[in-house]
């Protein structure tokens, strides 16, 4: 146990010591939206598009801590969301939900509406270059019932520096039932070591 809270305040340490820092969540969101940085991966496959988005720590320590900055807070709860890497996968057709392109076909829409829901650590997959798979500690898939021009799940996978060592990581979605095939991302394992930061 000692161990553990041991390795996490050294890697909440590593990813403090050498990360971009923002003074605000709008601009580190702009950050994170440039391609070329590591944390964001788009694809288009047969009009489906997919978009991938690393998100870091303190995004989530800011949301939780909403604008009270209580520097003991802080640290607290970087503590707890530094064990984990969290994504949001973004998927969409004619800038709508996916359910909306399946919504006449009654079969197709209940098994996509349980995949969603209930079956995602079967269709998503982190894995390293030599194959180690990560397993995925939880997902969330909010129904916005045709409210957004997307369906999106936050999916977050454990933080191990055994994974974040290697050169890249490989995310990958099955198909689901779209006849897109399997969507592969490569991530780069250093932006996700060196994640940017907020000014609390």
């Amino acid at each position: 146990m000692v161990k553990n809270s041991l390795l996490t305040v050294l890697l909440v340490l590593i990813i403090t010591s050498c990360s971009k820092t923002f003074d605000t969540q709008e601009e580190m969101n702009e950050y994170l939206k440039d391609e070329d940085k590591g944390y964001n991966y788009r694809k288009t496959v047969v009009g489906v598009d997919y978009v991938l988005q690393y998100r870091p720590t303190d995004l989530l320590v800011k949301q939780e801590l909403g604008d009270k900055a209580d520097a003991s807070q802080v640290d607290k709860l970087r503590e707890k969301y530094s064990k984990y890497m969290y994504f949001n996968l973004s998927m969409s057709k004619n800038n709508q939900e996916l359910l909306n392109g399946v919504a006449r076909d009654k079969a197709k829409f209940g098994q996509m509406v349980n995949e969603l829901a209930f079956g995602m650590e079967e269709k998503v997959h982190v894995y390293t270059p030599e194959k180690d798979t990560l397993a995925m500690a939880d997902f969330i898939y909010p129904r916005m019932y045709g409210m957004s021009n997307a369906t999106s799940i936050l999916i977050v996978y454990p933080r191990d520096v055994k994974y974040l060592n290697q050169d890249h990581l490989n995310f990958v979605i099955q198909d689901l039932g779209l006849d897109t095939g399997d969507i592969k991302f490569k991530l780069n394992s250093k932006a996700l070591q060196k994640e940017p930061q907020l000014q609390f």
